[in-house]
């Protein structure tokens, strides 16, 4: 397995809707792996294949507490096909957006079809943090980033930020 580099934004890569899998065989269970390897290392819960450069429709999540056992979800050709009315409000980070949070609504409850790490077609209905989590990933797929659901305002200072960090840090580094 192999640590991949996140990307961040504003990148245009991130913004590129991303193809399905023609399905799940061993290139895309080492990308599973790879992605799961990184979003450990950095930390995160979720992390989606557009933010590591790829752009095929492959997302990789974790919920489970630090220190319990992981519960990794590997899955290719995630698709919502039924999300509840209800909503619920999730503190939101990213990989790619490092350091901001913000509250945004999701379905409380999804219906979700997709690949497993075998191939197989599966069926999931998660509630509450797993399917908060899960539609965040499926943004990424889309090109959208959770900083999309904050008003244009907010998202500007965020990018300007994120621009000016870049700057700093490519200053540090010596050519």
């Amino acid at each position: 397995m192999a640590l991949l580099s996140v990307i961040t934004a504003p990148d245009a890569r991130l913004k590129a809707k991303s193809l399905p899998v023609d399905g799940v065989d061993g290139e895309v269970r080492a990308l599973m792996d790879n992605m799961l390897e990184t979003m450990y290392s950095a930390p995160g819960v979720g992390l989606a294949a557009p933010q590591v450069g790829v752009h095929s429709r492959v997302i990789v999540i974790d919920i489970a507490e630090k220190d319990a056992t992981p519960e990794p979800f590997r899955l290719a050709n995630p698709e919502i096909d039924w999300a509840s009315e209800e909503t619920i409000l999730c503190e939101e980070g990213c990989l790619s957006v490092p350091e901001y949070f913000a509250e945004v609504s999701r379905a409380q409850s999804i219906r979700l079809r997709y690949l497993d790490y075998d191939g197989k077609d599966r069926e999931l209905e998660p509630e509450g943090k797993l399917a908060a989590c899960i539609q965040h990933e499926i943004d990424h797929l889309d090109g959208v980033l959770f900083i999309d659901y904050l008003s244009v305002l907010k998202r500007r200072i965020i990018l300007r930020k994120l621009i000016k960090a870049r700057k700093l840090q490519a200053q540090k580094i010596p050519a």
